[in-house]
This record gives C-alpha cells, structure tokens and sequence, in this order.
C-alpha cells in the first residue's frame, strides 16, 4: 500500500481514501500523509505529544516512512514530523507568517520548541528561521519515491545536495579566528533595520535570512579561507550560488543586496581583503553605517557602566 501511495496521484488517493473512510480534501502531499498516518500508522501517537516522546532513531524510521528526510538532530526530526503532520507545504510559507497575530506565531514557537518571549516580529522571525532551515525536508515525498516507489529505493539512505567542493567545507575550520558575538548581534541588526519600510514578503524573506546568520557567517569564513581570505564579486557570488542552493529566500532584489552588505560586513570584520570595483557598486536605500556607529557606542558605554560596577 506504501508503494501504491507513493506513485498515486491526486485522483486516485481520493479514491483510496473515500474507501478507505478517510477525509479526502486536500493535496496530494497532505492527503498521502493524512492516509499512511491512519492506514499504515495507526497504530503510533503522532500527535504533538506523541510526537515528543518517539525516540530520535524510532522518528527517522517514521520520517522514512513518510517518504521525506529523515536525517538530523532529534529536534530537527520533531519539527519536521509535525510540521509534516499539520500543515501544508504549500501554503505555510514564509511569506504567510506575515499575516498570522501574535497568538498563532506564539502557538507556532512553542510547537516547534523555540523561546516564547518576545515582539510578534521576534516570533514571526523564529518560526521564519525554522521554515527555511527546513526548507525541502517535509510536505513532498523525494522524486526517486514519486517516480519509482520503493521497489528499487534503498529508504535508508540519505542523500544530500552538494553545491560544488565547498559546500562539503561550510562548517569546517574558519577564517582566522571568528568574530566576536558583538558582531554577529550587529549582523543580526543590519539584516533588519528599516524592515517596517518593506513588504510582508521581504519581511519575511528578512527575518528568515537573520535568523540563519550563524551559518552565514560560517559560509563567508570557509570562502574566505578557500579564496585566500579576499573578498570581491567573485567571492559574493560564490556565496549567492551558495545559498541558492539552500533553499535561502533571497528572490527579490532588496534581499539579496542586504544579505550581500551583511556578508561584506562579516568579512570585514573577520580581516577580510575587500575589493570594490566600481561597476558592482549600488547605492542602498539604509543608512546603515549610523546604526551600526551608534550600536558600538552603546556597547562601549555598557562595558565602562560595568566596570565602574566592579
């Protein structure tokens, strides 16, 4: 039944599911997904609780079954089985989150085990941050299931998307030291500033892109390291092609400049050789220099209070 599950198509699972005496409206993945949990599964708590209590090895043999990644931490695996479970794909996008209150993204961080505390933004921003880190990983089987069943796939094997030699490097060692925390926090601030002057789906795109800044700054450390610590539009598009790859939202064009200055700022900051050339350079609609000027200030303003404190 697995197979025939996995080959099927809209029309004929709503009519193994009407047989089956199993609610029949939605898509394709959210249907197949609603019909192995109740025919093939029925037999596991999948419900959220459930769901916490599955051991991490006993959850990818379950996320294999189900026909999507199955590789990563424990709490990834959560997420991914809910989030599978819940919501379709499609639709629970980064651009939706937008439009939710403060009380659906609130539910939504405590669903998938992130802090509580905050502004709807920060909240908004969290739940964008587990989406895009998940991108790929539920709401579609893989193409080898679609396309052949598991007649001749082995579901045990893992296999993941390389983007040429460097990808295989991104979280190795880094570019000299890496930079203090200060610096990824101002990161954090430049990725967002003025974002109230933006759309919901730059927002969104935004708060996703800040919310994966620690791996952002291991991407520029490994490509500064492999290039010989420069940084030129060499280097920056290594970096888009990168990210593209990862499934990063950086479709429109103001996003995409915005992580460029973050990623520039990152290199900076870790003794990076910059090299402008004139043709590349834009005029950016922030005034970014200023905020970065007088987060810095405040800093050193908070270290001389605490140590006059001591």
């Amino acid at each position: 039944m697995l197979n025939l599950l996995y080959k099927s198509r809209l029309v004929e699972l709503r009519e193994i599911a009407e047989r089956e005496e199993i609610q029949k409206s939605g898509s394709v993945e959210v249907l197949r997904a609603r019909i192995i949990k109740q025919k093939i599964l029925s037999g596991i708590d999948l419900s959220w609780e459930g769901i916490q209590g599955t051991p991490h090895k006993e959850l990818g043999e379950i996320l294999r079954i189900f026909g999507i990644k199955s590789s990563g931490s424990h709490k990834e695996r959560r997420r991914r089985l809910w989030l599978h479970l819940n919501f379709d794909s499609r639709r629970m996008t980064i651009e939706r989150l937008a439009e939710m209150d403060k009380d659906t993204l609130y539910e939504l961080c405590r669903r998938l085990e992130m802090p509580l505390s905050g502004t709807r933004t920060i909240l908004m921003g969290r739940v964008a941050g587990v989406l895009t880190n998940q991108s790929k990983g539920w709401g579609r089987i893989k193409r080898s299931l679609h396309r052949n069943g598991i007649e001749i796939i082995d579901l045990g094997v893992e296999k993941e998307e390389l983007v040429g030699d460097i990808v295989e490097n991104v979280n190795s060692e880094v570019f000299q030291e890496e930079i203090p925390k200060a610096y990824l926090e101002d990161a954090r601030e430049l990725m967002i500033i003025d974002i109230d002057k933006e759309s919901s789906v730059i927002q969104g795109n935004l708060l996703a892109i800040q919310a994966r800044i620690p791996e952002l700054e291991r991407m520029v450390s490994t490509i500064l390291r492999e290039y010989g610590g420069e940084w030129s539009s060499l280097e920056k598009n290594l970096l888009i092609r990168l990210v593209e790859r990862r499934g990063w939202p950086i479709m429109e064009d103001k996003v995409k400049e915005r992580l460029l200055m973050v990623a520039t700022d990152i290199a900076e900051n870790k003794g990076g050789i910059i090299k402008k050339i004139s043709d590349e350079k834009k005029i950016l609609q922030y005034e970014v220099k200023p905020l970065i000027d007088r987060i810095r200030l405040k800093m050193k303003q908070s270290d001389e209070v605490l140590k006059e404190d001591m």
